[in-house]
């Protein structure tokens, strides 16, 4: 549904900080469904952990945040696009299973509410089927980015 090329066009994040590498799903204003193929040429991969390579959990969050970024993004007017995105808190985090090289997560964020310019998100990152990771967390949509 939203390419690579259309993200780098929507996130700010650019190599290696970008972690969202296609949408394929929307609903604007309600979810959104985001991939991120995990491969050993991650740069984090170098030193997470020699000879055991895990994907650090933070960057998980960040992925499942990025995608957030991207359904509040497309779930604004067109005008209002322009403004950063800033990502204000996360609660609720739970580590379910590791990710490694070759796993491909599904990142499933839903708005669980919206004030004004505070969104709130609710997600869950799945490999296989298998429950990875779950947050919640809250974005700001601020000034001019």
């Amino acid at each position: 549904m939203i390419q690579i090329n259309e993200i780098m066009e929507i996130l700010p994040h650019g190599y290696p900080f970008l972690l969202v590498d296609r949408i394929v799903e929307l609903e604007k204003g309600k979810r959104i469904v985001g991939i991120k193929n995990v491969t050993i040429n991650e740069p984090f991969f170098q030193g997470h952990f020699p000879g055991q390579p895990i994907m650090p959990g933070v960057l998980i969050v960040e992925a499942m945040a990025q995608t957030a970024g991207l359904l509040a993004s497309q779930s604004i007017p067109r005008a209002s696009r322009k403004n950063a995105i800033y990502f204000m808190a996360i609660d609720k985090v739970r580590f379910r299973r590791p990710i490694y090289p070759g796993d491909q997560i599904r990142m499933e964020m839903v708005i669980s509410k919206q004030r004004k310019s505070v969104w709130g998100f609710a997600g869950k990152a799945y490999v296989d089927g298998q429950l990875a990771v779950e947050a919640e967390m809250m974005a700001m949509l601020g000034g001019k980015g």
